[in-house]
């Protein structure tokens, strides 16, 4: 994407100045903002590979559960199995998610981004729940599980069946505005995207390489030509109903999922590397707690050092025996 062209110029925000917005710069005008690229993913090559006996490798995993009421903490890697790929997976290639920051200060960046998003989202809608979501919904009626938090957008746990659940990073089917809080659905949304560029799929339907990235966001240069709808009810900005990069979770959505966490007598972390804060605190809050964690997840996370037991391996094919042993 690069940096926009010209220095980005922030609405000010109440009677707010920019150097009460930006104390840490003491600036007198607007940072200039750049795009920051995500972490980088671990080389394939590093890659650990499954287990020839997923049952054997899962036996920790569920000598530790068993018996227990079990939170269910997920991330992007649930999902890369249903063609949704993720940021951080061994060999995934590094990408450039756009802030909170920049989507709220610049024209520019909210344009690129709705361009987009608008071809990509379509991608999420088609989506389908693959094992391990239907595992996680089996073991909920079960009883096994006792509510879920995932940091996907995707609905597919909703998809599947999961009905305690806290869509901790928002859902990509609900576009907010800024200003009123007015709620549009999406397809709503892209209705009035569809209006406002009416030739625009078109110009890129025959072309084959096109990126989907995790946040349904598509890799594409040229966006210069596109038109944004704003908020129907007051004409503000209208942002999609997930967490940026750089943005907070709403609290309560987060005592919502502590709740869960509370409720449990274990914690099943499955898909997630735990790269961000947002669902490592719940692993940290878990261990603080006493109760074991149990991580299934393809590769290192930053829990490992607190998991009781961890195990390498895809959750589409661990979940179901896990769900299978734990009599789900």
């Amino acid at each position: 994407m690069g940096e926009p062209e010209d220095p980005v110029r922030l609405p000010r925000h109440g009677h707010h100045s920019v150097a009460e917005l930006f104390p840490q710069t003491h600036a007198r005008t607007a940072p200039r903002l750049v795009i920051k690229p995500a972490p980088v993913a671990p080389p394939a090559a590093g890659q650990v590979p499954d287990p020839d006996d997923v049952g054997a490798a899962l036996a920790p995993v569920v000598e530790v559960l068993a018996g227990r009421r079990v939170a269910a903490l997920t991330g992007a890697g649930m999902s890369t199995d249903s063609g949704i790929p993720d940021y951080r997976s061994p060999g995934s290639p590094p990408r450039h998610p756009m802030t909170h920051q920049q989507f709220v200060s610049s024209p520019a960046f909210r344009r690129h981004y709705w361009a987009r998003n608008h071809l990509g989202w379509r991608h999420l809608l088609a989506a389908r729940p693959n094992a391990g979501h239907a595992a996680l919904a089996s073991m909920e009626h079960a009883g096994v599980v006792t509510g879920l938090v995932t940091q996907n957008i995707d609905l597919l746990h909703l998809r599947a069946g999961s009905r305690r659940l806290v869509h901790l990073h928002g859902r990509y089917d609900r576009v907010v505005c800024l200003s009123c809080a007015t709620v549009v659905p999406r397809a709503e949304h892209d209705a009035a995207l569809v209006a406002l560029n009416p030739h625009w799929r078109e110009r890129f339907q025959h072309v084959a390489d096109l990126e989907i990235a995790p946040d349904a966001d598509v890799i594409l240069d040229s966006t210069a030509d596109f038109r944004v709808a704003d908020c129907p009810r007051c004409g503000g900005i209208l942002k999609p109903d997930v967490v940026f990069f750089g943005d907070n979770t709403p609290r309560a959505r987060v005592e919502e999922a502590y709740s869960i966490v509370d409720d449990a007598e274990a914690l099943l972390v499955a898909g997630s590397s735990l790269a961000v804060m947002s669902g490592l605190r719940f692993v940290r809050r878990a261990h603080k707690a006493g109760k074991p964690v149990a991580v299934v997840n393809r590769g290192p996370t930053r829990g490992d050092d607190l998991a009781t037991v961890r195990v390498h391996v895809g959750t589409s094919e661990a979940l179901p025996v896990l769900a299978r042993e734990l009599g789900a």
